[in-house]
C-alpha cells in the first residue's frame, strides 16, 4: 500500500499565515521588535520559473508589512524546505532577486528547513574573487530538526506547539511530546478553527500507535486533576471528531455504491427494452465499455 503524500507546503503555509506574528516572535524576537504588525498583508502567490533548471517554483509565503516608525514597506519572504537540496542557498538568492525585481522593496528572506535529517545548512550565498567580494547574500534560517523540543514547551505560542512535531525528539519521547503539545493547547485557549489547525498539523507529523495512545492516557491521569481533565477532554473531543469523519466517509462511500448499483440496474432494464448503448450512456453517465459488458 503506497504512503499517502503529505502536502507539506500547504500545511506550513496555513500555519504561518494564521500565526505569522507568533512565528516571528518565537524564532526572531529581534525582528519582531522592529516590525509593525498592525500593517500586515499577504500577497498573492508568486510563481518563479528557473529557466536553467527547467522548473517552476511557488513561493511559500510573501508578507507585506512595515518597520516601526517608517513609511516604507518591507516584504517578508518565507521559504519552506521539506527535502535536502545542495544548491538551496543559490536558489534562495535567485528567488530573492526575482522578487526584488518585481516589488522593488526591501525583502527579508527566511528559510525553514523541516526535513528530518540533521545537517549544517548555509545561511548565505557568496560570489567572490581573491580581489573582490561581488555578492554576500544572507538570509535567516530555522532548522527544526536541530531544535530541542523541551525548550519550546515553555512558550505559550501556537507555532511552538505545532512545530514540536518536527523538532529533535527520538522514538521513545513521542508520547511525552504529544502530552506536552496537548498541555500547550489547553493553555492557549484558542477558538475551535485554530485549535483544529494546530491539531491537524501536529498529527500529520507525529502520530502515535494504539499502544502509545494508551500510554499517553495513563500519563495524563498522573497530571494535576484540573489540567488532566482539560487534556482528557481534548483527547476525547478529537477522537469523536475523527470517528464522525470516518462515519461520514463511510456513508458517502455507501451512497456512491448504492447509486452505482442503481445506474447499473437501470441500464440493464433499458438494454432489455432495446435502447442503444449511446442513449443509455447519455442518460445514466455510465461508461460505454460498462454498458457493453451488461449486454446478454
Amino acid at each position: 500500500m503506497s504512503e499517502t503524500r503529505i502536502d507539506h507546503d500547504r500545511l506550513f503555509k496555513e500555519l504561518l499565515s494564521t500565526f505569522f506574528e507568533e512565528f516571528v516572535l518565537l524564532f526572531f524576537p529581534h525582528v519582531h521588535e522592529q516590525i509593525d504588525f498592525h500593517y500586515l498583508s499577504f500577497l498573492s502567490e508568486e510563481v518563479l520559473t528557473d529557466v536553467t533548471a527547467g522548473e517552476k517554483h511557488r513561493v511559500d509565503l510573501l508578507v507585506e508589512t512595515k518597520l516601526r516608525g517608517e513609511d516604507g514597506l518591507i516584504v517578508v519572504h518565507i521559504e519552506h524546505q521539506s527535502y535536502i537540496q545542495s544548491s538551496f542557498s543559490e536558489r534562495m538568492f535567485i528567488y530573492f532577486s526575482r522578487l526584488f525585481q518585481k516589488h522593488r522593496r526591501r525583502i527579508l528572506p527566511i528559510a525553514i528547513f523541516s526535513y528530518d535529517a540533521i545537517r549544517d545548512e548555509p545561511s548565505s550565498f557568496t560570489v567572490s574573487f581573491p580581489f573582490l567580494t561581488v555578492l554576500d547574500f544572507r538570509f535567516l534560517t530555522v532548522e527544526l530538526s536541530k531544535l530541542p523540543w523541551r525548550t519550546y514547551i515553555r512558550h505559550d505560542n501556537p507555532v511552538a506547539a505545532a512545530l514540536l512535531s518536527k523538532m529533535g525528539y527520538n522514538e521513545e519521547e513521542k508520547v511525552e511530546v504529544k502530552k506536552e503539545f496537548l498541555r500547550m493547547l489547553t493553555r492557549l485557549e484558542l477558538d475551535e478553527a485554530r485549535q483544529r489547525l494546530l491539531f491537524g498539523f501536529f498529527e500529520t507529523y507525529l502520530r502515535l500507535s494504539e499502544e502509545e495512545e494508551v500510554r499517553l492516557r495513563d500519563e495524563v491521569k498522573t497530571m494535576e486533576e484540573k489540567e488532566a481533565a482539560k487534556v482528557m477532554e481534548l483527547i476525547v473531543s478529537y477522537e469523536q471528531k475523527g470517528m464522525e469523519k470516518g462515519m461520514e466517509k463511510g456513508i458517502e462511500k455507501g451512497m456512491e455504491k448504492g447509486m452505482e448499483k442503481a445506474k447499473l440496474d437501470v441500464a440493464k432494464r433499458m438494454l432489455a427494452k432495446g435502447f442503444d448503448a449511446d442513449t443509455i450512456h447519455e442518460l445514466t453517465g455510465l461508461p460505454l465499455e460498462t454498458i457493453e459488458q451488461l449486454k446478454p
